[in-house]
């Protein structure tokens, strides 16, 4: 008896040793695919969760495959990242095999991108700055007014309209100087911002913008979506 318990504990550990092979593996497998069918410049990290991996494979539906992109993978400006999970991936083991995956469908996407502060403030000029503050932000620049150079601050929201984050402030006021009543509209003008959020990979559709400390999280879904080489 004593005999076959370690017979069957060996061939317990023999057997998740090779799911835990063959899960890594896929996972370098997963990263090329993506990366060819997806669009991305690199290729992402990829991270199979689920176990055991080896029942997702002979199914040849996969539960959740997160993949974490940088602003290279994602061939956008520095400070983009996102982090998204494929929810339902179908491979079949038969295309696998004969390595003859032309398509891979997901049923679901969602996760997050996020834009650093430091690329919106580039966007206003070079001496901006833009920082959480509470559940909006808080936009510092210096502006000309007619012929006055005035160093501004003033609290802005930040919303979502279509594929732009619409940040839009209110009353600005001096840093450390008085801003003219007849001013104080068209400098807090000046303050206001439309960025266009580049297109990202796997038909991914903006659904819900969040001021957070590293940046502006920007909730992102697809479904029913269909990758294929590009």
């Amino acid at each position: 008896m004593r005999a076959l318990l370690v017979v069957l504990l060996l061939l317990a550990g023999l057997t998740l040793l090779a799911d835990r092979i063959a899960v890594g593996i896929a996972e370098d497998r997963v990263a090329d695919q993506l990366a060819g069918k997806g669009g991305l410049v690199g290729t992402p990290e990829v991270d199979i969760t689920g176990f055991p991996f080896l029942t997702q494979v002979v199914a040849g539906r996969y539960e959740d495959v997160r993949v974490s992109l940088d602003a290279e993978e994602l061939g956008q400006p520095a400070g983009t990242r996102a982090a998204v999970s494929l929810r339902g991936v179908h491979v079949p083991l038969r295309t696998v095999l004969s390595g003859s995956v032309q398509e891979v469908p997901v049923d679901r996407i969602d996760g997050t991108a996020t834009l650093a502060y430091d690329l919106l403030a580039a966007e206003l000029g070079s001496d901006a700055t833009v920082a959480p503050e509470g559940a909006g932000l808080r936009i510092t620049r210096t502006v000309e007014v007619l012929g006055r150079t005035l160093p501004v601050t003033a609290a802005g929201t930040v919303v979502l309209e279509g594929d732009q984050l619409v940040v839009d402030v209110e009353e600005a006021a001096g840093a450390g100087v008085d801003i003219p009543d007849f001013l104080v509209d068209r400098v807090s003008d000046l303050l206001d911002l439309r960025y266009t959020v580049p297109q990202l990979p796997f038909g991914l559709q903006l659904t819900s913008v969040t001021p957070a400390a590293d940046g502006i999280r920007v909730r992102v879904e697809a479904a029913d979506t269909v990758l294929t080489a590009q």
